[in-house]
């Protein structure tokens, strides 16, 4: 091959004009332009996608008969020698070349000569940006898809473990109704199920392939987009040119289900933070995710889970900001459009360390069964087993022994006693028919192995659906 690092870009005047936009403009862009113009500071980030779809094309023109052979090999040979200076860190990114497209071409008529400028035939940077992120975001919902997997995996093993521990279910943050340690832990294996299904759902949409649509209205070259679309892993050519390049509803779709599960991880790490501190007491952190404080000697502080929280409002941020960017663009494609890629990235980064940040958190977490036991049998939480139980056995309308069991609970308060440490003569005041057959429905074990339904907290409930959700999540063979 010949260096052809001194040669000016085919078109170019050579006097100021841009190297990009040939002979259009007899003056360079100011340094303001160049600053407001330039992506390749971000969208270097998908460079090995870039250089996948140019090696794509290149095999496609030289099949088609739209480039010699020759050329193609020259263009492949020094596709390969960009991709490993990449990947080295060796490759000298210019921010006059705007971005990671011209960068590589650039670079590659620097080493192959006329042969390269010929790769940009029959594209546009606008299908060529769109096929990039693509791609790009198809192998982050994959990585999301993986790191989701092992959280999930560490949460179910936690059930298991758990699944007879009792502790107290909320509404409103206030006692509820007893509950297993173990049903509470897969509820949240079930929200980040319905995360890695969004995640499966964005991927299977958005894999139809720009490349091919060139800047807009596509190309009068006769060229096989169904190759190209295969090669590069996609099910199919996207059907309408002016889609092809304007479309980022893949983008927004990455945002939103990355944004729906920064809300589940940041509900989980509200959990830990309350269930770490001294009134709760529920469980104890590791060292590797907890932190000191400077002046008091005894804090032990569970940042990890409340920089998971406070994330979750730089992924929201991240796809307000693309929804507002595309709200009022016409067709087809708009530098507004360059506003896609950091939001993108940064959400995706910041996600996948939360994720991993919380299934290690929770790896090591120690659960404090005694506290959580004593805290479930405070707030009269058995008073819906009292209501149920006279209406299955005194045959009493719900809504009546809802009153009922409202008076008796107004006893125990005044009393200051639990209802399992109420008299069957002090229930018998609220409600004459009561037997002391009351007594076996109350207190926290009797009322979560009461909860038998499906999905219900009683502890062979919680190992069995613990089991199914092996199954349905952890299956190797699982289907995406």
């Amino acid at each position: 091959m010949t260096d052809e690092s001194s040669k000016k870009w085919p078109g170019s005047s050579g006097m100021g004009s841009s190297a990009i936009w040939g002979g259009r403009f007899s003056g360079g862009p100011s340094e303001i332009m160049e600053e407001i113009n330039a992506s390749i500071g971000f969208d270097k980030e998908l460079y090995a996608q870039d250089i996948a779809g140019s090696k794509a094309h290149c095999a496609m023109l030289a099949r088609q008969g739209i480039i010699t052979k020759e050329d193609a090999e020259a263009i492949l040979q020094g596709l390969g020698t960009i991709l490993k200076e990449m990947e080295s860190g060796k490759f000298a990114f210019k921010r006059e070349l705007e971005d990671i497209h011209m960068n590589v071409e650039s670079r590659l008529v620097e080493l192959v000569g006329e042969a390269g400028a010929r790769l940009h035939t029959a594209r546009s940077r606008n299908d060529q940006v769109a096929t990039d992120l693509k791609m790009w975001t198809r192998q982050a919902l994959d990585g999301l898809d993986q790191g989701l997997r092992g959280l999930q995996e560490v949460l179910i093993e936690k059930a298991e473990a758990h699944a007879g521990d009792v502790m107290p279910g909320f509404t409103h943050l206030q006692t509820a109704q007893p509950v297993t340690l173990g049903h509470h832990l897969l509820a949240y294996v079930e929200m980040f199920g319905r995360d890695r299904g969004r995640a499966a759902d964005c991927g299977r949409r958005l894999n139809e392939c720009p490349l091919g649509a060139a800047a807009l209205a596509g190309t009068s070259f006769d060229i096989d987009r169904d190759m190209t679309a295969a090669a590069l892993g996609f099910d199919r050519p996207c059907a309408n040119s002016l889609d092809a390049v304007s479309d980022r509803d893949f983008a927004m779709e990455f945002l939103s289900l990355g944004a729906v599960l920064a809300v589940h991880l940041s509900r989980l790490a509200e959990e830990i933070v309350l269930w770490s501190s001294d009134q709760f007491g529920f469980i104890r952190l590791s060292d590797a995710y907890s932190t000191g404080s400077s002046i008091m000697p005894q804090k032990r502080n569970p940042d990890a889970a409340e920089l998971i929280r406070a994330k979750t409002g730089r992924v929201i941020g991240g796809l307000n900001a693309l929804l507002i960017a595309l709200k009022g663009l016409p067709l087809a494609y708009g530098k507004d459009m360059q506003e896609d890629k950091e939001p993108v990235f940064d959400a995706n980064q910041t996600l996948a360390l939360s994720i991993a940040a919380m299934t290690g958190m929770m790896r090591d977490a120690e659960f404090a069964p005694g506290p959580m036991r004593a805290a479930a049998a405070k707030g009269r939480a058995c008073a819906t087993d009292l209501a149920d139980w006279l209406v299955k056995t005194l045959a009493m309308p719900f809504r009546q022994a809802h009153h009922a069991v409202g008076r008796i609970v107004k006893l125990a308060e005044e009393k200051d006693v639990d209802l399992e440490d109420l008299s069957l003569k002090d229930m018998q005041t609220a409600e004459p028919a009561i037997t002391k057959d009351v007594f076996n429905v109350l207190g926290v074990d009797n009322s979560v192995n009461s909860r038998v339904s499906f999905g219900g907290t009683a502890p062979e409930n919680v190992r069995q659906a613990a089991a199914q959700a092996r199954k349905r999540f952890l299956d190797p063979a699982r289907k995406r």
